[in-house]
């Protein structure tokens, strides 16, 4: 395990595979770019046709799921928030997505897109996170929403 920087740092897929529980198909996001603290980041996520959702969603059109959308958004402000305590040399247990505010999905997102999530945070209290996203493709905003995630630590 690296170090994490404490401004405008990167994490790769083996970075945020250690960061957390999820693995395919349910890792949402690739690699997050232009990190700063547990402030703000873009996460990226290559949407491709061989992805198991585009099987039923929908195979004549397939369209990206918005729930995947909120879902990726809020893998991306997890991974951010456990490498600021990693940093700090402290280990979250477990990360908890804990509310969904504000979504709108406002464009269809399909294979070949590449997805952003730009998160910001809003406030951080003891072991939670409040932040809002916004996913765009190609710098046309796709959806918004704001969330929430707890860390457990031991």
């Amino acid at each position: 395990m690296s170090d994490v920087p404490a401004s405008l740092g990167t994490a790769d897929i083996l970075q945020i595979l250690d960061y957390l529980p999820h693995r395919y198909p349910f890792l949402l996001v690739d690699k997050i770019v232009a990190m700063d603290g547990d402030n703000s980041c873009i996460g990226i996520k290559n949407i491709t046709y061989n992805e198991p959702q585009f099987q039923g969603h929908f195979p004549a059109r397939p369209l990206y799921p918005g729930v995947f959308i909120i879902e990726g958004m809020a893998q991306t402000a997890g991974a951010i928030c456990v490498a600021s305590k990693l940093a700090a040399r402290a280990r979250p247990k477990e990360v908890y997505f804990m509310t969904i505010d504000k979504a709108k999905f406002r464009k269809p997102v399909g294979p070949g897109d590449v997805l952003e999530y730009h998160m910001k945070k809003l406030a951080n209290r003891r072991n939670m996170w409040w932040y809002r996203g916004e996913a765009k493709v190609g710098g046309v905003l796709v959806a918004e929403a704001e969330v929430s995630a707890m860390l457990v630590v031991e």
